[in-house]
This record gives C-alpha cells, sequence and structure tokens, in this order.
C-alpha cells in the first residue's frame, strides 16, 4: 500500500501542479507528514519524501534499484534519448564519465574571464532612466556564457544566430503544458507542440552544422566544453556520435541557461530587500577588485557571495523535487512500493524543514557560514550518483554574474509586494521576473 494522498480529484490536482507545485507539496505535508503520496492525470504516481533521512538512503540506493532517467521521461522530448538526464546503468556511467572532465573544478578557472566578460557586456546596455526586468537579463548574460563557453564559438554571426535559434526553441518549451504527454502532439505549425518541433527542428540543424565544422578543423589548443567532448573516449578509444553530443549539448543548454537565469533572480529579490545584507556583499565583492578590476578566482573564494547563492537556492530551488523509479519491490518508511512507483525527494519541503533550518522561510545566507548542510539537506542540484555534473559550473557562473553586477552597478527594487512564483516548464521562477532599476554605475 502506498503512503496516504488527498482526495482531489487527479485531473484538479494535476492542473495546481502545473500551476504552482509549492502549496501542493506543502498542503499534502501539513496534513499527511513526511511521506505521502500524489495522484495525478497522464504520470505515474509520485511518493513525495520531504524527511532526511529517507532522501539520504534513496540517494544512498544501488543505481540497479531505482533508476532516475525513467522519472524524467517526460524531458525527452526536448532533450532527447542520449542526455544524461534520461541514461540509466551502464549507459549513465558510460556518458557521465566522458562529461566529467569539461566540469572539473580545475578547469572552472580558465571560464572565468569569458563569464565576466558577457556579464559586463550585458551589464553595460542596461537602462538608466527605467524599469527593466534582471530574469530575462540573466537569460541573455547565461546564454552568451553557453555560447562562448560550451559551444566556443567566437564568429559573431554564428553565435548570434545560434542564440536566435535556442531563444525562440527555449521561450517555446518554458510552456508547462507541454511536460503533460498526451499534449505533445503536432497539430500542424499553429500548434503549440508543432511550433516548439518545428523551432527544434531549425536549431538542431545549426548543431549539426557546428558539430560538423568543429570536426574538421581539428584544433587541439581549443578548450571550450565542446571541443573538449569532441576529444573525449571511452575505455575502448570510441568518441560520442553527432547524435550524442546533440543531444548533450542540448541538455547543458537547458539545464545551464533557464535555471541559473532563475537562480540569479531570485538571488537578488532577496538580496534588494535586505538593504544592509546587500551593502555587505557590495563591501566584499569591490575590496576583491583589483584597481577596479574584477579578479574571478578572487569572487570565487568570497564567503559571504558563496553563502547568499547557497541561500537562496535553499529558499527558493528552482525546482522542487528529483525522481527516481523502483526497479523491483521495495521497502521505505514502512511502505510496501511496488515496481514503478516514482520517489521523488522533495528539495522544496527539505530546505524549509522547521528543525533542520532555523527559521526557515528567513533569507539569511549566514546560516552556511556557520554551518554545512549534508547532501540529504541541501540538494538543490540532486543527490547521490545523479548529482547534476555542472553544480560548480552553475555556482562558479553565479559568483561571476553576481559579482559583476555589484561591482559596476547598484540596484534598487522596483516593487513592493510579496515574491510569488510562476512556473516556466520544469523551473519556478519569480512572478514578474524582478523588476529592478539602476539605482548607479561605478
Amino acid at each position: 500500500m502506498l503512503p496516504p494522498a488527498t482526495t482531489v480529484p487527479k485531473a484538479i490536482q494535476l492542473a495546481r501542479w502545473l500551476k504552482n507545485p509549492a502549496p501542493v507539496l506543502e498542503e499534502s505535508q501539513a496534513r499527511f507528514g513526511d511521506i505521502f503520496t500524489l495522484r495525478m492525470t497522464y504520470v505515474p504516481n509520485f511518493v513525495v519524501l520531504s524527511d532526511p533521512d529517507l532522501v539520504k538512503e534513496v540517494f544512498s540506493a544501488a543505481p540497479d534499484e531505482l533508476h532516475a532517467g525513467k522519472a524524467n521521461v517526460v524531458l525527452q522530448p526536448f532533450l532527447g534519448d542520449h542526455s544524461l538526464l534520461m541514461l540509466d546503468g551502464a549507459e549513465h556511467l558510460r556518458h557521465r564519465k566522458l562529461l566529467l572532465a569539461p566540469f572539473h573544478g580545475e578547469r572552472l578557472s580558465t571560464y572565468g574571464d569569458a563569464m565576466l566578460n558577457s556579464a559586463l557586456k550585458s551589464i553595460a546596455r542596461w537602462p538608466d532612466t527605467r524599469a527593466f526586468t534582471l530574469h530575462a537579463e540573466f537569460q541573455e548574460i547565461t546564454l552568451d556564457i553557453i555560447i562562448r563557453t560550451v559551444f566556443g564559438m567566437d564568429d559573431e554571426q554564428r553565435a548570434a544566430n545560434m542564440a536566435h535559434a535556442m531563444r525562440e526553441t527555449l521561450d517555446l518549451a518554458t510552456n508547462p503544458l507541454l511536460l503533460v504527454p498526451a499534449l505533445q502532439v503536432d497539430l500542424g505549425p499553429l500548434s503549440p507542440w508543432g511550433k516548439f518541433m518545428r523551432k527544434r527542428k531549425a536549431a538542431d540543424a545549426l548543431f549539426y552544422a557546428e558539430l560538423q565544422r568543429r570536426r574538421e578543423d581539428q584544433d587541439t589548443s581549443r578548450h571550450d566544453i565542446l571541443s573538449l567532448l569532441l576529444r573525449a573516449r571511452d575505455d575502448d578509444g570510441s568518441a560520442m556520435s553527432d547524435l550524442e553530443l546533440r543531444d548533450q549539448l542540448v541538455t547543458l543548454l537547458v539545464a545551464g541557461h533557464e535555471t541559473t537565469a532563475t537562480a540569479l533572480a531570485w538571488t537578488f529579490r532577496w538580496l534588494l530587500a535586505n538593504r544592509s545584507l546587500y551593502r555587505e556583499l557590495e563591501n566584499e565583492v569591490l575590496a576583491s577588485t583589483e584597481n577596479g578590476k574584477l579578479i574571478a578566482e578572487r569572487l570565487a573564494k568570497l564567503p559571504l557571495l558563496d553563502a547568499v547563492i547557497r541561500e537562496s537556492l535553499r529558499l527558493q530551488p528552482v525546482v522542487p523535487m528529483v525522481g527516481r523509479v523502483v526497479q523491483k519491490p521495495m521497502k521505505l518508511a514502512g511502505y510496501d512500493l511496488p515496481e514503478g512507483t516514482v520517489i521523488g525527494p522533495s528539495i522544496y519541503l527539505i530546505q524549509r524543514r522547521h528543525g533542520l533550518y532555523q527559521d526557515p522561510s528567513k533569507f539569511d545566507p549566514r546560516r552556511f557560514i556557520e554551518r554545512k548542510f549534508s547532501p540529504h539537506e541541501w540538494f538543490p542540484f540532486g543527490g547521490g550518483i545523479r548529482r547534476c555534473i555542472g553544480m560548480a559550473f552553475a555556482l562558479y557562473e553565479m559568483k561571476m554574474i553576481i559579482g559583476a553586477v555589484i561591482a559596476r552597478t547598484s540596484l534598487l527594487l522596483d516593487e513592493t509586494t510579496p515574491p510569488a512564483m510562476v512556473r516556466r516548464s520544469i523551473t519556478l521562477a519569480p512572478k514578474g521576473g524582478v523588476r529592478v532599476k539602476v539605482q548607479k554605475r561605478r
């Protein structure tokens, strides 16, 4: 028997979940406790966990007992069959090993200057006389960073064409209704799924053209992520195919664009509402500069900046949970879970858990300076062997962008209402995009 579930009709529960999953999770936890079931149309039952010990048990399970790729099946049309997020077992381990090298901590410093340059170039264009939304600006910055550091594109026209195709495809993919399998039907070029599929095809053509160009280039001095992946080899000496590379690049694009931009927007929403904390971080960042110049490696080591980012990801993770599919009957918290059940460790609930976090609804970065939380207490990038390989890259990128914004501008919030969430595909973004004004430039 599965854990208890609400009697709300499945279709209504699905509609509520697609609109905003936070109230659904909070209400079920308040009623049923740390383990409960979500029942919705079109998707299998989700057994949601909000106890760190249960999450630790799930993250520690053997790879053949719980599969993460199968839990992400709804993303397959967006990412492709060979995406790291879709794979399990030996294929997952093979691709993960090939992808790890470009994201090794030692390599991050080689991307720092490119990240800072992308951020500074965008910040210089921010308006001085009117309000604008940070989320949209951060989307532009993170997209430019992906083009420079992941694809390694230095031809401005090709980079612009790639950015345009990516932007159009990703904008269509943010529609949460497209996550419902029954609605993933091409009814022509004017239908939501039809529009997305045609934009994806156009973007794929650019992907494959770039792969072909880079395979012919044979420049071994390049250190962008695509170049490293092109040179990566299995133990038997085989390389990734174009299709495998395409799926991994799209995964890096989706995982590193919308999610990072959303996390940055949330971070500034909390920061700008706390002026004393903002000034303290401002002083830390400015003190790390050298004659006004930002130094990537100094930014990467700033303790308050690191704590601010971790606290923002705690209070508002960009995805509410991760998933694992039961491969053979198992017992969890006294419940017998049949094969095919989806277990969902809830990032959102655990990172707002009373008793684990003091005053959990408060934005208080100092908690991360005073204490180190375990991988089953703070896991905005997932956990276990399936933790996002781009975690270090994302944290490093956020430090570069936040440092650049603070070093070059002083911002003011241009909104007074409490922050609210809106779903953009699988992410939970700040409603309205966080409206700000540039108070002054440095």
